[in-house]
């Protein structure tokens, strides 16, 4: 949201999946940075979803610093900001609801990262939004099997999207 305002939801139908995308920007007027468009960021959601649903929604929530660190030691017990979570939604089971989740990406680090990575800044955004998509899809990395399947998958949309593969050079995410 900027100001208070979220931006409107992205409903265009430039693939088969039937995406309800809700930007929104809780940043600074003095953040001066390039932030991804709506079309970036739908076909980087499009390609972490291919063959997995058919109508999804999902909110995207850029942050700066102090919320990312707010929501991480309140929701994952850890001091300081993180790159992406990941909040994915639970529906009742006799409430059949396409809400896939929330993503809430701190954009300083998008960039810090990036930088400290030799990554361009379009890459790495493109790379937490796959993996923040995946772990909405049920995708984790906390044990060795699970973080190689992840990871793996990640190399390959990445790669489809035409990108470098994003763990060349960093150890982060």
């Amino acid at each position: 949201m900027v100001g208070g305002v979220d931006v409107e939801p992205d409903r265009s139908e430039s693939s088969s999946l039937d995406l309800v995308l809700d930007l929104q920007l809780a940043l600074s007027q003095s953040q001066d940075v390039d932030l991804p468009v709506q079309g970036d960021l739908r076909q980087w959601v499009t390609a972490a979803l291919e063959g997995a649903m058919e109508v999804v929604e999902l909110t995207i929530r850029l942050v700066e610093n102090g919320e990312s660190a707010a929501l991480n030691e309140q929701y994952r017990d850890k001091q300081g900001p993180t790159n992406v979570l990941s909040f994915p939604f639970e529906a009742p089971a006799d409430v059949p609801l396409p809400l896939l989740g929330d993503l809430v990406i701190c954009v300083p680090l998008v960039v810090q990262e990036a930088q400290a990575q030799g990554k361009t800044v379009r890459a790495h955004w493109a790379h937490l939004v796959v993996h923040g998509v995946l772990h909405l899809r049920g995708y984790d990395h906390v044990d060795d099997s699970d973080a190689r399947e992840m990871e793996d998958l990640e190399r390959k949309i990445m790669a489809y999207l035409g990108f470098d593969d994003p763990y060349m050079n960093d150890g982060v995410v």
